[in-house]
């Protein structure tokens, strides 16, 4: 990980290799910021130093890019994101007690990551399954029609597969 205020000889070889690959250019820093996310799962502040000072960009304008999109976190997330649909279908459907089920079986609210760092639960607006209402995404898979039961049963595959 990134130690406070210098980068770490293992961090600065990732951060050189991915700007050797994507380029020094202010256009490649979206990219960048992808594929120092990919490895940290959020972007370390010392990275984005980092970044603003190779693509020679002011680092106000790095935070900007790396606030505006959702996919991006300045805190430390899990390994395996959760992440609920609150959209107008899946509300509808029973998002909230989904939510409340996800809340209590991880013992965390919106926003948190267990302090394994395995696991991160988010909301958010859409997901683009309406026809599926309620969903619930983990990493990359999408659950469809899901109830709090089966939010229950996602959760203990998530927790066996994590230990």
């Amino acid at each position: 990980m990134l130690a406070s205020n210098h980068l770490q000889d293992q961090d600065l070889n990732l951060l050189e290799s991915i700007v050797a690959e994507r380029g020094t250019h202010p256009s490649s820093v979206l990219q960048i910021l992808l594929d120092i996310n990919h490895h940290y799962h959020y972007l370390p502040r010392e990275s984005l130093e980092w970044v603003s000072r190779q693509v020679r960009m002011p680092i106000n304008q790095i935070f900007s890019v790396a606030t505006f999109f959702k996919v991006f976190s300045l805190k430390p997330r899990g390994r395996t994101l959760v992440h609920v649909c609150t959209g107008t279908a899946c509300h509808v459907k029973g998002t909230p007690r989904i939510l409340d089920r996800l809340e209590k079986e991880l013992s965390l609210k919106p926003g948190e990551t267990t302090a394994d760092l395995a696991i991160t639960l988010e909301t958010v607006n859409c997901v683009g399954a309406c026809a599926s209402a309620p969903v619930v995404r983990v990493d990359e898979a999408t659950y469809s029609e899901m109830t709090p039961s089966k939010a229950a049963d996602l959760v203990k595959e998530l927790l066996k597969k994590e230990s």
